[in-house]
């Protein structure tokens, strides 16, 4: 009966190596499907990263002067290639940085809406994609980004935009796993309720607040259909627009939504792992 009674434990000793070795591997894909949301501190502006296993994809670039600590920012994540950049619309404190972005940086993909601005910000930013050698990408609804560790749609804009240039704001919705974010760019309540009508599903558990939380965006019909657990605001400390505003800041508060600001928390990181999302706040990311 010994032999019996070593084979068992024999087999027992198997059984514990490799359901520790199976636990060990599914740690290791969990780490590696993890996604990170930063939104940069950039002062009154724009810029938010997204890494994933296989994505580096930048939501605008802050204003002009900016780029240098976009630039810095990406850095320190050990970033060396950028697979797309998003400029969601013309306006300076969005695309000012990109032009230094696109100089430092190898960038794969670029996407803006198509809409010409006559200003130096602009030509700047499309001297700068020439000069890097691809070619802008429409953003507009129902562009999908290819990514094999998140799903990137472009869901607005769903139509041509006005003389306002936030109202051709590209929105993205990001899906990892049971984890959704939504980023609005500046877009505009026309923006919002276009997207109510057409029955496009807006839920998400982190909302990047149009406008820098201007009350011409983040309306109450809205915020109830996207429903988040949190919103990211960026905005400059002090900014003379006051943004956010009160009208925006008590609609979050009645709708029991958490508040991340940029300019008093510096740049915000959230951490998916499919199913949660944690929050970080990372004060050495600040301007220069």
């Amino acid at each position: 009966m010994k032999w019996a009674s070593t084979i068992l434990l024999a087999l027992g000793l198997i059984i514990i190596f490799y359901m520790t070795r199976e636990d060990e591997a599914l740690r290791t894909d969990r780490a590696e499907t993890t996604v990170s949301v930063y939104g940069f501190d950039v002062g009154q502006g724009d810029s938010t990263f997204i890494r994933t296993k296989t994505d580096a994809i930048l939501i605008d670039g802050g204003n002009n002067g900016k780029g240098d600590d976009v630039v810095r920012y990406l850095k320190a994540l050990g970033v060396t290639r950028i697979t797309a950049v998003i400029a969601t619309h013309p306006d300076a404190d969005h695309i000012g940085g990109l032009d230094t972005v696109l100089e430092a940086f190898d960038v794969d993909q670029v996407y803006a809406p198509r809409v010409n601005h006559t200003t130096d910000t602009y030509r700047d930013f499309l001297l700068a994609v020439k000069n890097e050698g691809v070619t802008i990408k429409t953003a507009k609804a129902g562009v999908v980004i290819p990514s094999e560790s998140a799903d990137f749609e472009i869901i607005a804009p769903l139509t041509d935009g006005t003389r306002d240039l936030n109202s051709w704001s590209a929105v993205l919705k990001m899906t990892h796993e049971e984890n959704t974010f939504l980023f609005m760019g500046d877009a505009p309540i026309r923006t919002e309720q276009q997207l109510l009508t057409a029955g496009i599903d807006v839920k998400a558990d982190v909302l990047k607040i149009g406008h820098h939380g201007a009350d011409t965006s983040s309306s109450i019909p809205f915020l109830q259909a996207v429903h988040p657990e949190r919103a990211l605001i960026s905005a400059g400390e002090g900014n003379a627009y006051n943004h956010p505003r009160p009208t925006v800041m008590n609609a979050l508060a009645a709708e029991s939504i958490a508040i991340d600001r940029t300019d008093r928390m510096g740049t915000i990181e959230y951490t998916s792992d499919g199913t949660a999302i944690t929050v970080t706040s990372r004060k050495d990311f600040r301007p220069n």
